[in-house]
């Protein structure tokens, strides 16, 4: 009896104290670009939006209509004050090497000079999405549900923007590389209702790589002074977040003109939704609801993934020949 009251002691103070997990939301260090093509790609999270382009298409122009996570295919987006074509030119992200790191994410924003508020949204090329898309030989017909690229395999595998099973979340953390600068860093995150949620992580205004941390208020550590709710375990979704960008925001009394800054990771701290068991029946294999709606989800982020990236392409096939008139007439004198 004695013995049972130990083991039952030593499993509550377990609960209570540790039941948080610990992963990477996105590594910028495995984003480098690795591919050959004329627009250098990452090969870990190239996708291809040629397969919703439509018919008008010749199947050597979808051929090319890839993009990924690489770097160098980040955006950063100026507040509609700042959105001057100077601005918006030298405003922009790129491969930078770290003696510490490898390489990581470096980015350049050129604010307005004059005494105004300010932000720029870094974001990635599109939205990431949080399921595989559909393959042939995959899907609703034959019970396979395919992980995304996105999201670690394994535990501590290396990730690309997407944490599933994510409840509450604990803290978020940023790894940064500051050069004295006095804005402000905002995190973006996306749930899996589609919510985008922005947190401040603080100011970059330090010298060398520090880790901004955001604690969440509303987190409760012992799990008796929590509220308790019953919900069905199935057939509901397992949670996820993804990464949605980062938000510099300079003040109207700061110095504006160009800032540096780089990024390494973000790390987030949060409570499992779903607690592995083993149950005596496979609700899954034998009803297939999540397998649908999941199914259904990837179609729904592709078509919305490849529509804008075809507009983005035909948009480059618009573009003016990038020789000048000048270089023209020097290669015709000679």
């Amino acid at each position: 009896m004695k013995r049972m009251l130990i083991l039952l002691t030593i499993v509550l103070f377990s609960v209570g104290t540790v039941f948080a997990e610990e992963g990477v939301l996105i590594d910028f260090s495995l984003l480098t670009a690795d591919s050959d093509d004329d627009t250098p790609q990452n090969s870990a999270t190239v996708m291809d939006y040629g397969m919703v382009a439509g018919g008008s298409f010749t199947e050597e122009q979808k051929a090319v209509m890839k993009t990924s996570l690489a770097i160098a295919n980040w955006e950063v987006l100026l507040a509609s004050s700042s959105r001057f074509v100077d601005n918006m030119v030298r405003s922009y992200t790129l491969e930078a090497p770290s003696k510490q790191y490898g390489t990581v994410m470096g980015v350049r924003i050129h604010f307005p000079v004059e005494p105004f508020n300010s932000w720029a949204f870094i974001k990635p090329p599109f939205e990431i999405p949080a399921f595989e898309s559909p393959t042939e030989g995959g899907g609703a017909e034959d019970g396979i549900i395919t992980p995304s690229k996105f999201e670690a395999r394994e535990e501590g595998g290396p990730a690309y923007g997407v944490i599933k099973n994510v409840g509450t979340i604990k803290a978020l953390q940023v790894r940064a590389y500051g050069l004295n600068f006095p804005h402000g860093l905002f995190l973006t995150t996306i749930d899996s209702r589609g919510v985008a949620k922005e947190v401040f992580m603080g100011y970059l205004s330090f010298d060398g790589w520090s880790n901004l941390e955001w604690k969440n208020p509303a987190y409760v550590t012992e799990v008796r002074n929590r509220e308790l709710r019953l919900v069905p375990l199935y057939p509901a979704n397992t949670p996820f977040i993804k990464f949605g960008g980062f938000r510099v925001a300079r003040d109207a009394a700061k110095e504006g003109g160009d800032f540096v800054g780089y990024f390494k990771e973000v790390r987030v701290i949060y409570d499992k939704a779903v607690v592995d068991t083993e149950r005596d029946i496979d609700d899954e294999s034998l009803w297939g609801i999540i397998r649908d709606r999941e199914t259904s989800r990837k179609v729904w982020e592709m078509e919305r993934f490849g529509n804008n990236q075809v507009l983005r392409y035909l948009d480059t096939q618009k573009k003016a020949p990038e020789e000048l008139w000048s270089e023209r007439k020097e290669d015709e004198q000679n």
